[in-house]
């Protein structure tokens, strides 16, 4: 299951996304915000950022305008490795080599149709799992 979450700049992307997720057969569980007046974008990247790290949820999208804040607060979380991608080959190798376990989009960077490749990318592109990635994840935990 996959925890997504926005605050109000990131809204509109946000029900994009979860539409493509239902289309593909993915569950996600929506962690908010309810619409688009302003709110506080740690609220939800916290929310979702708990829900991964818990185990509650295998991986987690957050959003906001930039993607920036929301990024931030995400990976004050323990055990959270939070990219923000604003390119396919980024969402690729995130996944590839730091087995990033969140991907932050930032709605007023990139349109609908490219954050949809994002999540896709970054979705379906597995861990390499290779000895010398492993060992750097492993120094970015300590």
């Amino acid at each position: 299951m996959i925890a997504i979450g926005s605050d109000h700049g990131g809204y509109e992307l946000r029900q994009i996304i979860m539409k493509h997720l239902k289309e593909r057969g993915i569950e996600y569980k929506d962690f908010g915000c309810p619409d688009t007046s302003s709110c506080d974008y740690p609220v939800y990247g916290r929310a979702v950022a708990k829900a991964v790290a818990s185990g509650e949820c295998e991986k987690g999208i957050v959003i906001c305008t930039t993607g920036i804040g929301i990024s931030i607060t995400a990976n004050k979380i323990s055990g959270i490795r939070c990219a923000l991608c604003s390119d396919v080959l980024s969402a690729e190798l995130t996944r590839l080599h730091n087995d990033a376990n969140m991907l932050s989009l930032g709605a007023g960077i990139v349109g609908p149709n490219l954050a949809v490749k994002i999540t896709d990318t970054f979705l379906d592109t597995e861990f390499s799992g290779e000895e010398r990635h492993s060992r750097r994840i492993s120094l970015i935990e300590k």
